[in-house]
C-alpha cells in the first residue's frame, strides 16, 4: 500500500519549529518564491495599464477624471499586497486552525447577497454594496474557503500519520462542506463562480490523493447537474443567451454575440506587436463592453499585440510553475492540498476569461487574475499568492 503520488506518510508529518527561528541567512526573505512574487506583481502592473486605457475616456464611467480607475486599481493592488503580507505571517497553519470561523463567515457574507443587501451587477446578483462606491463580491472568497475547508479534512488524519490517505467519509465531509457555498452561490446566480469552485474542488481531490472514483464521479455528477440546470430553467435568460452564443457565433452578431464578435476584432487587429497603448481604435471607440474587467485581454491583443499579449500568458504560466513546485516541495499532505487548489483556480480561471476573449469559451463573467479591474477578485488572488508563499516559508530549506 502505498501513500499519495508515491511519497511516504513521513512526507507529510507536521514541521514543528521550522518556521519559529529563522537565521540571518534562512531569512524570510530568502524563503519568499521571488519569481512568482515578481510575475504576479507584473500582471499587476501590466492590468494598471490596460485598465487605464480602457477606462480613461469613459466619462459614463469615470465621472470625468481618467485617472480613476487607475488610482483605484493601483489602491486594490496595494490592499491585496498587504493582504498577503499578513497571511504569510499569519501562516497557513495558524488559518489553518482558524478555517471553521472562516467558513461561518463566509457563508453568511453570501447569505447576505440573497437580501436586500445584495446588488445585481452585469446580470448577476452576487454584490453588497458596501458606500461610497465601493462593493464587494464574497463568492471571491468563498474560494478560498472551500480550498482551506477541504484541504483541513482531507490532511488532518494523513498528516497525522493515521492514513496514507483520505478515506471515503473524510471525503464525503469535505464535499458536503463545499457543496453548501456552491449552492448559495448558485442561486445568485453567478454560474461563473460555481463553474471555477467546481474545478477547485476537482484540483483538491486530485492533490489530495483521494480514490479516483470520487472524481470520476464528481465529473458525471457535474454533467448531470448541469443537464438538470438547464431543463429546470434554473438559468437566467442573459446566461442561457451567452451559451447559445458561444455554440453559433453567428445567431446574433449584434445582440447575444456582440461581446465576443468585438473582442475577437479587437485582438485580431492587434497583429504581432499591437496599435500601441493609448491608440487601440475598438478600445477608444468603446466597442468592446466590460472592457476593465471580463474583456481586458481584448486591450492588450489590440494595443500590444501578440507580443504583449503572449506576456501576459508567459507570466500566468510563471505563477503556476511555481505553485506546482510549491505543492510538489511542501513537507505536509496540507499545504500540498492547498496549493493544488489554487492551481486548479488561477489555471481555470485564467483559460475560461482569455479563451471567452477568443471565442473558444462561453462569456462567464470571469476577471482575469491579478489583470482584470476587481476589488474582491484582486484580494482574493493576492490573498491566495500569501498562502503559497507561506507553504514555502514553513518547509525546511535544503540549500
Amino acid at each position: 500500500m502505498s501513500a499519495p503520488h508515491g511519497f511516504s506518510v513521513s512526507r507529510y508529518a507536521p514541521e514543528r519549529g521550522a518556521f519559529a527561528k529563522l537565521t540571518a541567512r534562512d531569512s524570510l526573505l530568502r524563503r519568499l518564491d521571488w519569481p512568482m512574487l515578481l510575475a504576479a506583481l507584473a500582471l499587476s502592473f501590466m492590468g494598471a495599464l490596460l485598465v487605464w486605457s480602457a477606462t480613461r475616456g469613459r466619462t459614463e464611467l469615470n465621472n470625468g477624471d481618467p485617472y480613476y480607475f487607475l488610482f483605484r486599481h493601483v489602491l486594490n493592488t496595494g490592499i491585496g499586497l498587504a493582504l498577503m503580507i499578513g497571511t504569510v505571517w499569519l501562516g497557513h497553519r495558524t488559518l489553518r486552525g482558524a478555517v471553521p470561523v472562516l467558513y461561518g463567515i463566509s457563508i453568511l457574507l453570501i447569505l447576505a447577497v440573497l437580501t436586500p443587501l445584495g446588488a445585481t451587477i452585469n446580470g448577476a446578483h452576487a454584490w453588497i454594496v458596501i458606500g461610497g462606491g465601493f462593493s464587494l463580491q464574497p463568492s471571491e472568497f468563498v474560494k478560498i474557503t472551500i480550498i482551506l475547508v477541504m484541504a483541513m479534512l482531507l490532511a488532518a488524519k494523513v498528516d497525522a500519520g493515521d492514513q496514507l490517505h483520505p478515506d471515503h467519509r473524510t471525503v464525503a465531509k469535505a464535499l458536503g462542506l463545499a457543496a453548501l457555498p456552491m449552492a448559495i452561490v448558485m442561486l445568485m446566480p453567478d454560474l461563473g463562480s460555481v463553474m471555477v469552485m467546481a474545478v477547485i474542488v476537482l484540483g483538491v481531490l486530485l492533490a489530495s490523493g483521494a480514490s479516483n472514483r470520487w472524481v470520476l464521479g464528481l465529473i458525471g455528477a457535474g454533467v448531470l447537474g448541469a443537464v438538470l440546470v438547464t431543463t429546470l430553467g434554473m438559468l437566467d435568460e442573459y446566461q442561457i443567451n451567452r451559451f447559445a452564443a458561444f455554440a453559433n457565433p453567428e445567431l446574433d452578431p449584434a445582440g447575444v454575440g456582440y461581446n465576443t464578435n468585438q473582442a475577437r476584432i479587437a485582438i485580431g487587429s492587434g497583429g504581432l506587436t499591437g496599435a500601441g497603448l493609448f491608440q487601440g481604435s475598438q478600445t477608444t471607440g468603446q466597442f468592446v463592453p466590460e472592457q476593465q474587467t471580463d474583456f481586458v485581454f481584448t486591450v492588450a491583443g489590440e494595443e500590444l499585440g501578440f507580443l504583449g499579449a503572449g506576456l501576459i500568458l508567459v507570466l500566468l504560466g510563471v505563477v503556476l510553475w511555481r505553485a506546482c513546485r510549491i505543492a510538489r516541495e511542501t513537507t505536509e499532505l496540507y499545504g500540498t492540498v492547498v496549493a493544488g487548489g489554487i492551481i486548479a483556480w488561477f489555471a481555470f480561471q485564467s483559460f475560461e476569461n482569455i479563451g471567452m476573449t477568443l471565442g473558444i469559451m462561453p462569456v462567464a463573467g470571469l476577471p482575469l487574475p491579478f489583470v482584470s479591474y476587481g476589488g474582491s477578485s484582486m484580494f482574493a488572488v493576492w490573498v491566495a499568492i500569501g498562502l503559497l508563499q507561506s507553504i514555502r516559508v514553513q518547509r525546511p530549506m535544503t540549500a
